[in-house]
């Protein structure tokens, strides 16, 4: 007796055979009925003959004439309308290749594209490259500009240091005496006020060059250099209404997504523009950090008594030329409005500065004595006159010391005079220039004649005690626009730098 298990699995088998079985039974059935057996009788000579056609046969032969019939109607069909399929066949391919030419258009179109945002791309880095070398190079050319200013200002002000002694406020027995009061005294105060400049040179070696337009008339008299709060108002207002730059190509936004070196590309630019408004800002700072410089050397003419306003105004004489608006001028390479102001204005400032420094260098700041053995025994001011005990103006400082010892010249200048000079005695007189002038009395002997160019610190001549003096020292006088002066204004101003 078979296990259930084999019983289990002869069941679907036994079941497949069955239903093939059955199929192949109905269509032999099916084949029978449609092609029953026929027989084809041929009588010939009074004989009969037959053939017998079974239905596999029929099937058979029926099947190769139907394959005929299909033959002979696709060839019927191909003949007489192959003009038409032949038509239909281009046109198919015609459809094609003007899908193919739209394609190649479309890729061309593409193509364009890019390469139009490619060379918008490079041009806009390329003006922005070029834009930043030109403010460096710009920048470059004022600091050298400025160095080289420092730098020269540094060695005339500290080329008086070595003339500069110590002051000693102790008291002296020997007693100095100036000979005759001047008429012209003035007790200087200070003055307060700060005026802008007007210079319009730029230091460096970026070229200037003023836009084209009409020749303004100008004025045959000069304007004052400090503008009215009306004319700085106008100018804001006129800056707001000025055209803006003109702006720098656009990437197509879909051209920089599909394409990651555009983006790149674009993303240095910006980076570069970035730098480009960084330099602006720190050339902004310089301008402010001039702007100090000015005022600190402003500051420093002022605790010597003289007023900086006019004393600029001295060093402004002498100027002139037209006057051009800094809208009007341009920095060879660079397009920006708005470094070009700052950079002009620090220009000017610094050939302010630079002025200012060179000025200073000329004002005696120093002491003319060395500042071992020497005591200060009679200052700027009244006093009781040591010949005859009655209140009198001293228009000077006198400086005691050993015979003998070395008078210097506190400022570079020129000697106009050199000799002996009523109650001076043996006196020198320099002129430093600008209105300002020192002169050194009671010396024993004189190193110097008239004419002679000295520097800062140059020996001029010997302590003694001639012309009205009780005994050895240094009567030192500074005048300014033929007003004498406080010494010790310029001496304690000279501090500050010395």
């Amino acid at each position: 007796m078979p296990r259930g298990g084999e019983g289990a699995q002869d069941a679907p088998v036994g079941k497949s055979s069955e239903m093939a079985e059955t199929l192949l039974g109905r269509v032999w059935a099916w084949l029978h009925a449609t092609f029953p057996e026929r027989q084809i009788y041929i009588r010939s000579d009074g004989r009969v003959q037959f053939f017998t056609f079974g239905a596999s046969l029929q099937a058979t032969l029926a099947g190769l004439t139907l394959i005929f019939l299909g033959w002979v109607a696709f060839a019927t069909v191909n003949v007489i309308f192959k003009d038409r399929i032949i038509a239909a066949k281009d046109h198919r391919y015609q459809q094609m290749q003007a899908a193919y030419e739209n394609r190649v258009a479309d890729l061309q179109v593409s193509y364009d594209e890019l390469n139009g945002a490619l060379v918008a791309a490079e041009d806009r880095f390329k003006s922005t490259a070029d834009a930043l070398e030109g403010k460096q190079n710009a920048i470059v050319g004022f600091i050298t500009h400025e160095n080289e200013i420092q730098t020269a200002a540094s060695k005339a002000l500290m080329a008086v240091a070595p003339a500069r002694p110590r002051l000693n406020f102790g008291s002296h027995e020997t007693v100095g005496d100036d000979g005759p009061a001047s008429d012209n005294v003035s007790m200087d105060a200070p003055i307060g006020g700060d005026r802008g400049s007007e210079t319009d040179a730029a230091g460096g070696s970026s070229q200037l060059f003023v836009l084209p337009g009409p020749a303004v008339p100008q004025p045959r008299s000069p304007k004052p250099a400090k503008s009215s709060m009306i004319e700085r108002a106008w100018t804001e207002v006129a800056a707001w209404f000025a055209p803006p730059p003109a702006p720098l190509p656009v990437l197509n936004a879909a051209a920089l997504a599909q394409h990651p070196g555009l983006r790149i590309l674009a993303a240095q630019t910006e980076r570069l523009r970035r730098t480009t408004q960084d330099e602006t800002q720190l050339l902004a700072r310089t301008e402010g950090n001039l702007e100090q410089g000015v005022g600190n050397m402003r500051t420093l003419i002022r605790r010597t008594g003289i007023n900086p306003d006019q004393f600029a105004g001295r060093l402004n004489q002498g100027m002139g030329g037209p006057e051009i608006p800094i809208d009007q001028v341009q920095i060879q390479g660079i397009s920006d409005p708005g470094f070009t102001q700052v950079y002009l204005g620090a220009a000017a400032i610094l050939d302010q500065l630079g002025s200012l420094a060179r000025a200073v260098a000329r004002i005696p700041l120093a002491e003319p004595v060395a500042a071992d053995g020497f005591d200060r025994t009679s200052g700027f001011g009244p006093r009781i006159d040591p010949f005859t005990g009655r209140i009198a103006f001293h228009p000077g400082v006198d400086f005691a010391g050993p015979w003998g010892s070395a008078v210097h010249a506190t400022a570079p200048g020129t000697v106009i005079f050199a000799g002996n000079r009523g109650g001076y005695g043996n006196m020198v007189e320099i002129d430093h220039g600008n209105g300002i002038h020192t002169r050194y009395g009671h010396l024993s002997a004189v190193t110097v004649r008239a004419g002679m160019h000295v520097g800062s610190g140059t020996a001029i001549g010997r302590v003694g005690s001639t012309g009205r003096s009780t005994g050895p020292h240094v009567h030192y006088e500074v005048w300014y626009d033929d007003v004498v002066r406080n010494p010790s204004n310029f001496i304690e101003a000279g501090r500050h730098v010395l």
